[in-house]
């Protein structure tokens, strides 16, 4: 078994370089913040640990941070039963190397899981920030937040704040 986490898609592997640190700081700042909102609430939030799977498209991928409200809906495919369908909420840290992949086909990718309601793009080199929601009749629509401004994640009731992103940012 591989330690290196890997994407799926038709029949490929693609291996997953590790983030820098203050990609994993940004991370890690967006799950803490949504933790503590999410206290109290049938919602959780996952690391990028839990692999998640479009049903649609194939894809196999690991979200930076993912939130599923309720039960959580486990692939079928998946013999270790590790891999995750229903997410609500995806969080996604651009890098240099990966932005155009994460923003562009990896996002249409996810626009096809049924249950998600909201993806977060996070710029690891700029305070700017790109909320994607879906609205009622089904599309999806962006906005894009800089500076000190904040983000409301309407599907899970949160408001978060660039200045929580951004908390004790490190060179990047």
């Amino acid at each position: 078994m591989s330690t290196v986490k890997h994407e799926y898609l038709d029949g490929q592997a693609w291996a997953m370089a590790g983030g820098s640190p203050q990609h994993a700081a940004i991370a890690g700042n967006v799950i803490g913040h949504l933790r503590q909102s999410l206290k109290g609430k049938r919602c959780r939030v996952f690391t990028s640990d839990l692999r998640v799977r479009v049903v649609e498209t194939g894809l196999g991928t690991y979200p930076d941070a993912s939130v599923i409200c309720g039960d959580i809906e486990l692939d079928s495919e998946d013999p270790k039963r590790h891999t995750a369908v229903n997410p609500i909420f995806l969080l996604e840290v651009l890098s240099p190397t990966t932005a155009d992949y994460d923003a562009g086909e990896k996002l249409e990718h996810y626009k096809r899981i049924e249950s998600l309601r909201e993806v977060l793009l996070v710029s690891s080199s700029e305070r700017s920030v790109t909320h994607w929601q879906r609205e009622r009749g089904g599309e999806w629509t962006a906005s894009t937040v800089l500076a000190r401004g904040e983000v409301e994640l309407r599907s899970i009731g949160c408001i978060l704040p660039l200045d929580e992103i951004y908390f004790d940012p490190l060179e990047a």
